[in-house]
């Protein structure tokens, strides 16, 4: 992953631990019930330590604090006045813009796609070309360190860029795409330069012929596309045009960076559909039919031009482009035959997919960690794990094709496929075979990956490939594909699971050969596929894109078996390959389905083990405000108002629970100094003068940026027009498990616990619950009993 040692994230994560258990043992002492030791009152689920919520994660190069995303509308008075003084043409004005901004976070995907794969195919192709001219004067030394040589300059270019100026483009970017759309910001994820990085390292990286693809890092930089479109530009540049500033809010944003998402992939593959589904199934928590329109309008965008490029460049008018990256499985010419008979090896190499799978994202979990080890040491150590990694993989690439027999060419073959070539493209590579022949080898290893996955996909050609040469093909891609992934430059999982999928599944298809009519081209897709299903666990997404790549209906039966058993085996072991990955960083991400355990605890027992909720009054002293600020590290305050005579009920007076106020608007009100001299509400016109309901969208600014004088310290706050007056609450006697769905669902950052019996005197609200909170992981480390009986629950 290119980022620092995840040791450092769980050492930071022990220490904060280990701080409140030691709080918590000192208060054990100084306070001592004589009733504890009766078991009678003793809880049935045993707690042994405070819950902990530290949010530490490994963003980039460093362990960083991150924070939650407010994706729950702010109801506070200032947000309804906005929304009825509203005309009818800012209103039109609003749903324009969104589509204006889907439009353009389409049109700028598919113009950086297209670039990107027209430097790869350019650059990589010079390169080969001047090799293959070496080769063909048998001057093998040179060519090698003249292959060596432009691999490791364009690594080192596409590392030093990673390493200095933006460590969080490392990676393919989808993991933490993932978790922001689930709810956590992730600092510095969708910057200008983290794009720029991207764009320039994808290219240095896929041209040195690293086992890698562009894939991933297109869904990274459509985000970003869509990040910068949605809030103006960069952070230190933004543009304060009144129409884009409707968008800086976190659930605009969440809906732009989905639409980039889907635009990437759609990028990828050419698949505008596969690329809507992948945003709905892999990487978005919350849909909606709006965002369906915007999505596919995104990706119909992206593949318009996506196929004006192609016509251009297929009239020789790209250099070496040609018919290259934008078309990787071109096999709709194919005629598909299949009998009942054929589910059988079908069905097998699903098998063999769920079981690669799960194996791969096994050993790959512990490379990372290796890795973790190495780049924690500094820069350096990072530039040389990339730089060791490309010389490894252009020394397999070069020599392993002189361990290959050459086999004559079949004269049979029509005059646009030449055989032998050593030119821009094709599948018959001479090498160092004399005429007539070619090395079948060396027509998978020294070429683009782009065009080893169409050579390798290429049908009618049942006796183009050796075994020998598939097996060795496959052994070298299932190594490269573990160690080329985690190094400090942008990298793709898709390009490198479908080599080595794609690599097996023909050589399933040469034994099955005489037992079947499916093409080897075929089983070299339907290979691809189901490794993809064994490690991403994609399945109706990426039926789609094959079948969008294809244009063959006649696939659907034979792909959606093959993706359904594969990722059906795969689950029984582990889990997707991105789940691991988010593990690893620390990211909080918030399943789909409860453990089945949360429902035998509940929120009033986990806001037991939480320090105690710390309130405002509806009209505050500064004073209080900024101690609460400095002294703590919470983004949500709930606001009471003392002494409120109920509509029925007690004429005594009771706690009114007015709302929820955020950090962020606390710090507004100290910044544009809304200070009372005495305590009063403010009327509506002298908050109008202050604030909109556009600025209170921004979350910017900390409680050490504002300098507050003595005088002002002793004034006063009104904080009911800036509060959230409708947040969400629950009774402290239900389940974790229903709590959890509904913090995921609705998308929320805090979630108030109320007590279940209401009476003067008594506080209207007992708890907050955050994102932490409402984690198994950090649950169990206070319940172990808990622990316990889920391993039980396993066994039975």
């Amino acid at each position: 992953m290119g980022e620092s040692s995840l040791n450092l994230l769980e050492s930071a994560t022990k220490n904060i631990k280990m701080e409140e258990e030691e709080e918590v043992e000192r208060e054990e002492e100084q306070e001592i019930d004589p009733e504890s030791n009766n078991p009678l009152n003793q809880r049935l689920i045993k707690r042994s330590r405070t819950l902990s919520s530290s949010p530490l994660a490994l963003v980039g190069e460093k362990v960083s604090y991150i924070e939650s995303l407010d994706y729950e509308t702010n109801e506070n008075d200032l947000f309804k006045d906005g929304w009825r003084s509203r005309s009818r043409i800012e209103v039109l004005q609003y749903i324009f813009m969104k589509w204006v901004l889907a439009f353009l976070v389409g049109l700028l995907t598919g113009i950086i796609a297209t670039l990107i794969n027209l430097a790869v195919e350019n650059i990589a192709g010079y390169k080969f070309l001047a090799v293959l001219k070496f080769i063909n004067r048998e001057r093998y030394l040179e060519g090698f360190l003249y292959f060596m040589g432009i691999n490791f300059v364009l690594t080192f270019v596409a590392a030093i860029l990673c390493v200095c100026f933006a460590p969080t483009a490392a990676g393919p970017g989808i993991p933490e795409i993932k978790a922001y759309l689930n709810g956590v910001d992730t600092p510095n994820m969708f910057g200008a330069t983290t794009m720029i990085v991207k764009i320039i390292g994808s290219i240095g990286a896929v041209s040195a012929g690293l086992d890698l693809g562009k894939e991933g890092p297109l869904v990274h930089i459509g985000s970003c596309i869509a990040s910068l479109l949605g809030q103006g530009g960069p952070d230190n540049y933004k543009v304060k045009w009144r129409w884009l500033r409707y968008f800086n809010n976190d659930r605009d944003r969440r809906d732009l960076i989905t639409c980039g998402a889907s635009s990437g992939v759609c990028a990828a593959f050419r698949s505008p559909v596969g690329g809507v589904l992948f945003a709905l199934e892999e990487v978005a928590t919350w849909w909606r039919s709006a965002l369906l329109w915007r999505t596919f309008f995104c990706t119909a965008v992206v593949v318009v031009i996506l196929r004006a490029f192609i016509e251009i460049c297929n009239s020789g008018k790209c250099g070496l482009f040609g018919a290259g990256g934008l078309i990787m499985f071109d096999v709709s010419n194919v005629t598909v035959r299949y009998h009942v008979m054929d589910i059988l090896p079908v069905a097998v190499i699903g098998i063999i997919g769920g079981l690669l799978g799960s194996l791969y994202n096994h050993l790959l979990h512990k490379v990372l960690r290796l890795y973790n080890l190495i780049n924690q040491k500094g820069k350096m150590h990072k530039l040389l794990l990339s730089l060791a990694v490309v010389l490894f993989t252009s020394a397999c690439q070069y020599g392993l094709p002189f361990l290959a027999k050459c086999t004559p060419c079949n004269p049979s073959l029509p005059e646009s496929e030449l055989c032998p070539t050593n030119g821009r493209s094709g599948n018959f590579k001479q090498f160092n075979c004399p005429p007539g022949h070619y090395n079948d080898l060396a027509t998978l290893l020294l070429t683009t990956n782009d065009d080893a996955v169409r050579n390798i996909f290429s049908s009618n050609t049942p006796h183009e490939y050796q075994t020998s040469s598939l097996l060795i093909f496959f052994a070298l891609y299932c190594i490269l594909g573990l160690i080329t992934f985690g190094i400090a430059v942008p990298t793709g999982l898709f390009l490198p699971i479908i080599l080595m999928g794609s690599a097996y599944g023909r050589l399933v298809g040469m034994l099955m050969g005489p037992h079947t009519k499916i093409d080897q081209g075929l089983f070299a897709v339907l290979g691809a596929a189901s490794l993809m299903a064994g490690s991403m666990r994609m399945t109706v997404s990426l039926c789609v894109i094959f079948l969008e790549l294809t244009s063959n209906l006649l696939l659907l039966p034979i792909t959606m078996i093959v993706l359904l058993i594969a990722k059906t085996v795969g689950d029984c072991f582990n889990p997707s390959i991105y789940e691991i990955i988010l593990h690893l960083k620390g990211l909080p991400f918030m399943d789909a389905n409860p453990e089945s355990w949360m429902r035998n605890l509940t929120v009033g027992e986990l806001v037991d083990v939480k320090p105690a909720v710390i309130s405002l009054q509806g009209v505050e002293k500064v004073s209080k405000i900024v101690d609460v600020l400095k002294n703590t590290t919470h983004n949500g305050f709930p606001v009471m108002d003392d002494g409120v005579v109920p509509p029925v009920g007690q004429v005594n007076g009771a706690t009114e629970l007015h709302g929820l106020i955020l950090r962020a608007h606390l710090i507004q009100a100290l910044k544009k100094r809304f200070f009372l001299k005495e305590r009063r509400r403010t009327e509506e016109w002298e908050v109008r003068e202050k604030f909109t309901w556009v600025e209170l969208a921004e979350r910017e600014g900390k409680i050490e940026e504002v300098a507050i004088t003595r005088e002002e310290m002793e004034m006063f706050v009104d904080l009911h027009p800036l509060t959230n007056t409708t947040p969400f609450t629950v009774l402290e006697s239900i389940s974790v498990a229903k709590a959890m769905i509904l913090f995921r669902q609705v998308g929320l950052r805090h979630l108030l616990v109320v007590p279940k019996y209401q009476a003067s005197g008594v506080c209207p609200v007992i708890g907050i619950l955050t994102r932490q909170d409402l984690l198994a992981y950090n649950i169990l480390t206070v319940f172990p009993h808990l622990a316990k009986s889920k391993n039980r629950q396993k066994r039975n």
